[in-house]
This record gives structure tokens, C-alpha cells and sequence, in this order.
């Protein structure tokens, strides 16, 4: 995987983010969700980076980034945070300006990476999420029992770390082949990959710790943007899986008008959530057309 890529560690703002880079021509940022790493951007990196230097980061928490200390009100493992450590690594790899794609989790960083850095942002796509601010103060029945973890994996410390650490390969092996096409759409190395790091007793509670901070702060971010009336006003692309949660559960094109100034284009791709993995070629295909116009 990433053949012809850099892989390297730099230092952000008191973390270590793992980063992966290769390709030539204009910068993007790419990142990933939960319960991954910059892997699940295997197929989509290299189709990119034949246009593109493209940059993949693991999170802090996730991966072999660093997991810090919680801080107050789990601050550490905000969006806001996470934003900051990856604004940062682009600028350390020299990039003042670039574009950026986030799937998941990584998409909710790069939704508050678009509304505190919006000068560093070129174009951005966000891929398979409904803003958090929406799905919280509009919990559904489908939705709570389709996106379980996310109240499991909230609960206070030290609960589900320890649930999940038990098995931790049964508990990813189970989360991630719950829809009906089960786990043959990952790589075997990937899938290894993803299950070497949910081993770690700290990546389990990075993880947690992402699902407190969406809970608390960065739900009282998304609440003070929200009624301030603070919306994205960097270029936009939506795309999501027709057969996933938000495909069969939302509106995104209407649901995003409230929290975004600047959509150029929506587009469901013929998938579930599983994005990058589902449908690399159509996912590089959308995110290349946009990022070159």
C-alpha cells in the first residue's frame, strides 16, 4: 500500500501526527474516519497523486499518532484540535493553501477546520456525514440503532474501553461488517491494519475520547457557530453512499444548506459508508474534477 509515498512523523502542536505523502502538483489533504487510519485511503491516494500531492494523516488518537491526555472537557481530542494538527502539518510540508477531502470522522474535522482556518482551505469535500450539530438535536430511532457506537463509545471512562478491549477484533470485525455486504470490500491488509491498531489499549481510548469531545465541546462549538449563524464558506463537495446511513436516512443537500454558504455539488455514489473503500474510482474520480476546477 501507498507505493512511492513518504511516510514520516511530525511534530504539531504538543502531538505526533503520522503522515504519508506522495504525487506531484496542487496539495490535498486527506482524512480519514473511525475506526481507521490514513490506510483507508489506499485505493484513493494514488489515483490522486497522479495529479495531486496528496497527504494522508492518521488522527491524533487513531493509528501511531499520538494519543495526549484528555484535558478539560476532553478538549484534546476536539475537532478543533484535530483541525489544528493537520492545518499544521501541511503548513510544516510547506503548503500555506491547499485542498482537503475528510470521510467520517475526518470530514466533522474538516467541517471545523472550514470554520476556523477557512483562509487555509482551497476547495473542500466532505464525504458521508450529516453535520453533528443536526444529527444530535434530531436523534431518530433509525439512526440511534443504525450508529450505535457512537452513544456506546461516549459513555464515561472506563466503560467501553473496557468492553471493546476484551476483543477488541471482534468488536471492529462486528462494527465494521454490519451492513449487508459484510468486510469484502476492505483489503486484507487493511482490515490487518485497522485491527492491529484497535489492539492498543490507548487508540481504544483515543477513540473514546473523539466520541466524549463530540458530545460536550464540540457540540458547544457547533451550538455557538449554529446560532451565530457561521456557516462554511469554502467551496464545497458532498458526497455520500446511496445505501448508507446518510444516503438512506438524510437529505444531505438539503440538511447541509443550513451549515454551508458554498455548495458546488452533491453527489451520492453507489455505496454504503464505506466510501474510499467502496468506490475508490468514483471517489477519486468526484474529488479530482472539483479539486482541478
Amino acid at each position: 500500500m501507498f507505493e512511492g509515498f513518504t511516510t514520516t512523523t511530525i511534530e504539531t502542536s504538543g502531538v505526533r501526527i503520522v503522515t504519508v505523502y506522495g504525487g506531484k502538483g496542487p496539495p490535498v489533504l486527506l482524512m480519514h474516519g473511525n475506526p481507521f487510519t490514513h490506510v483507508s485511503w489506499h485505493l484513493v491516494a494514488p489515483l490522486l497523486a497522479r495529479d495531486f500531492t496528496v497527504v494522508c494523516t492518521d488522527l491524533r488518537g487513531y493509528g501511531d499518532s499520538s494519543k495526549p491526555p484528555d484535558g478539560e472537557n476532553h478538549a484534546n481530542y476536539s475537532f478543533r484540535a484535530m483541525a489544528l494538527d493537520n492545518v499544521e502539518v501541511m503548513a510544516k510540508l510547506g503548503f500555506k493553501q491547499f485542498n482537503a477531502a475528510g470521510h467520517d470522522r475526518g470530514a466533522r474535522v474538516l467541517h471545523r477546520m472550514c470554520l476556523d482556518h477557512p483562509e487555509k482551505l482551497l476547495k473542500a469535500a466532505i464525504i458521508d456525514i450529516i453535520p453533528t450539530h443536526h444529527l444530535l438535536n434530531n436523534v431518530s430511532r433509525a439512526w440511534g440503532l443504525f450508529s450505535w457506537h457512537w452513544f456506546f463509545m461516549a459513555q464515561a471512562f472506563d466503560i467501553p474501553e473496557r468492553m471493546m478491549g476484551a476483543d477488541a477484533e471482534f468488536y471492529i470485525r462486528r462494527k465494521l461488517g454490519k451492513g449487508p455486504a459484510g468486510l469484502k470490500f476492505f483489503a486484507p491488509e487493511a482490515l490487518a491494519e485497522y485491527i492491529r491498531c484497535i489492539k492498543n489499549p490507548e487508540t481504544i481510548h483515543g477513540m473514546c475520547e473523539d466520541y466524549r469531545a463530540t458530545f460536550g465541546i464540540d457540540l458547544q462549538m457547533d451550538d455557538a457557530d449554529f446560532k451565530a449563524g457561521k456557516k462554511i464558506t469554502v467551496p464545497l463537495l458532498l458526497l455520500w453512499g446511496a445505501n448508507g446511513g446518510v444516503g438512506r436516512n438524510h437529505k444531505p443537500m438539503e440538511v447541509w444548506k443550513d451549515y454551508a454558504a458554498d455548495i458546488r455539488r452533491g453527489q451520492a455514489l453507489p455505496c454504503g459508508h464505506y466510501v474510499p473503500e467502496e468506490c475508490p474510482q468514483e471517489t477519486a474520480s468526484e474529488l479530482a474534477g472539483f479539486f482541478k476546477t
